[in-house]
């Protein structure tokens, strides 16, 4: 299905009435990264440094450093969301909750969702198409577990195969969010294993605004995050006031942000999103849910 240039219908307001939604998505990837001794073949990068071992060993330091998301990150973010009043999409890896159960017990008080991020932190575009399917399955059980229910979005570890949209339809999920081509859902038709065709949900995701920037450029700080994070809020909120809805998404990861010296940033952004009464943030499941059914499939 193709969507016009204009995303949404000049009369489309979310649940509040406003016409900007925020999605605020926190992914918990910590217990979930390769490890050798967990059999994966070579480490993660040490992310700070921006740091490949050469050979395949354990690097106890940066397990360590994803350590300090579950044992520091985690708290200050939950803190920053409670003191904010909002909700979150928590994109999860599977086996980062069974390592961190409370995580997935604070989430699922404060009345938020927790999205698929898979089972490990891995990359399902290189699997066979069985092993993905057992994969994502996989994941879906885990969280189930942690958090009492099945999750309804999926985000995978950057790429996504030809059979991603199938396997999850067939599982049934709602929405898929691995798509930066737009500030508002669309649907798109997934091409199931019959010939038949049927619609799904895509929720677009950001990585510009994502907090891996300070990663991916060490010199890049949370004044820099913090001013980019409001300058697209900004927009988004007049254009959505002018031209149409939008909706916009906010990444964070619980060893970037919650570190000391960053966490603040994001306090200081939902206190400039709190100047604006009619902006509704709101969890993934929540957006989705409310554009299919203002906008239903084929409309």
């Amino acid at each position: 299905m193709n969507h016009s240039m204009e995303p949404a219908p000049k009369d489309f307001k979310w649940p509040n009435g406003g016409k900007l939604a925020l999605s605020i998505v926190v992914n918990v990837e910590e217990g979930a990264e390769k490890r050798i001794d967990e059999g994966d073949r070579g480490p993660e990068p040490v992310d700070e440094l921006k740091a490949v071992p050469r050979k395949p060993i354990r690097v106890y330091c940066n397990e360590s450093n994803y350590q300090y998301g579950i044992k520091r990150g985690a708290p200050r973010i939950l803190k920053i969301l409670d003191k904010a009043g909002v909700n979150a999409t928590w994109t999860v890896c599977g086996q980062a909750l069974e390592k961190a159960p409370w995580i997935a017990d604070a989430l699922m008080k404060r009345g938020d969702e927790p999205a698929d991020h898979g089972h490990k932190w891995a990359f399902t575009a290189f699997m066979e198409k069985e092993d993905e399917i057992a994969f994502i399955e996989q994941s879906a059980k885990s969280i189930e577990k942690t958090c009492g229910r099945r999750p309804a979005g999926w985000l995978s570890r950057y790429l996504y195969s030809e059979n991603t949209r199938q396997i999850l339809k067939d599982q049934g999920y709602t929405y898929h969010m691995d798509d930066f081509s737009d500030d508002f859902p669309y649907w798109d038709d997934v091409e199931m294993a019959d010939g038949n065709k049927e619609p799904m949900v895509i929720l677009p995701y950001a990585i510009d605004s994502n907090d891996m920037k300070f990663w991916i450029d060490p010199a890049f700080t949370p004044d820099m995050w913090l001013d980019y994070a409001k300058r697209t809020f900004n927009w988004l909120y007049n254009e959505a006031n002018e031209e149409g809805a939008r909706m916009m998404s906010l990444g964070l990861h619980l060893r970037i942000i919650g570190r000391p010296g960053r966490i603040e940033a994001f306090q200081q952004f939902l206190d400039h999103v709190s100047n604006h009464s009619d902006v509704w943030i709101a969890t993934r499941e929540q957006i989705a849910q409310h554009f299919a059914e203002q906008i239903p499939a084929g409309a």
